[in-house]
């Protein structure tokens, strides 16, 4: 029985390299599309599987991309330049990767018959919040090119789309974290805990920025269950995915408290981060069935173990941990 294949883009990121071995585990059949600029070793270890197909390129390339789509029944589109300073770096190509190729994949996508396409979009298109729990149906004010890009994508897919055979799902998530084979360590729960560690000193920029956060293992699950949602629930719909609402300061002080140390002291600093939000999940629980399962400590947990066991190197210099540093090195064009 041939198994239904994959087409996870961006696969070979932060979240896909936790994603995609559990797919080969959940029985299906995974193709990665990915640059693999942090790395192309990210699945060495599954390399023997046939069921692993990986493609070295670039979304721009809508040609490479429709070959693809060929055997794939399911789009799950994390490719991007991830977060408002990664994007701020360099906006013209932020633009043509995260803004300029979508509508082509999109159309690429419809006419080679995918059934599923999931949209990794995020929960930063709300912008700045004063509610405590910002649910979809808020406004989407975004403050950035990055946010309004991931907004304005959400309505491409919608639009060019329409009411057709395709299941178009829009996951909004809150900030990741917690250990993957491809790790980010600029992202707040991470940078705050390889700071703990190595330095002994958190630094607080602010701290009074409210941050929503899900641990990458609860969004692998949101992932794994949106492949087979009801098409009648799901079709065209944002679902946030988040769990903890915290600040800045909250989670530095939940850092040092995890590790027990303390020696490990707080330094606070000024910052031009307005960015403030919570998100409320509500309707992925209360649509789909979905509760967290993992919390930050259990993210801070996995960082230490993994570095304790030498599968972090030289954490505070290497530039496949950050993704503006790895973007400067390599001068992506």
């Amino acid at each position: 029985m041939k198994k239904n294949r994959i087409l996870v883009t961006g696969g070979a990121g932060y979240v896909g390299s936790m994603l995609v071995p559990e797919l080969l585990k959940a029985g299906f059949a995974v193709t990665v599309f990915d640059l693999y600029l942090y790395g192309k070793d990210v699945f060495s270890n599954y390399r023997k599987d046939f069921d692993l197909k990986e493609v070295y390129g670039d979304i721009r390339d809508t040609e490479l991309l429709k070959e693809t789509m060929k055997d794939c029944k399911i789009i799950i589109h994390l490719a991007c330049i991830s977060n408002d300073p990664s994007f701020e770096l360099d906006p013209l190509l932020g633009k043509s990767i995260n803004f300029d190729c979508f509508k082509p994949m999109v159309i690429t996508a419809r006419k080679s018959g995918i059934e599923r396409f999931i949209y990794a979009s995020s929960s930063s298109v709300y912008g700045i919040k004063n509610e405590r729990d910002v649910k979809e149906d808020a406004v989407c004010q975004p403050l950035t090119d990055y946010s309004r890009f991931k907004l304005e994508c959400e309505k491409i897919l919608i639009n060019e789309c329409g009411s057709g055979n395709m299941t178009r799902i829009i996951v909004r998530p809150a900030t990741i974290c917690g250990y993957a084979p491809r790790l980010r360590l600029d992202l707040t729960v991470n940078i705050l805990t390889i700071h703990a560690l190595v330095n002994k000193k958190i630094r607080i920029f602010g701290g009074k920025q409210l941050r929503p956060n899900l641990n990458i293992k609860d969004m692998v699950r949101a992932y794994k269950l949106l492949l087979n949602a009801p098409h009648n629930i799901v079709d065209g719909v944002p679902f946030n995915v988040g769990y903890q609402n915290k600040s800045v300061e909250e989670i530095a002080k939940i850092v040092k408290a995890t590790l027990g140390d303390e020696a490990i002291k707080l330094s606070y600093e000024e910052t031009n981060d307005t960015r403030s939000y919570h998100i409320n999940s509500d309707r992925i629980r209360d649509k789909l069935g979905f509760e967290p399962e993992y919390t930050i400590e259990d993210a801070i947990e996995s960082i230490v173990s993994a570095y304790k066991d030498g599968l972090i190197v030289n954490p505070m210099s290497n530039s496949l941990y950050y993704n503006i540093k790895r973007m400067q090195e390599i001068k992506l064009l």
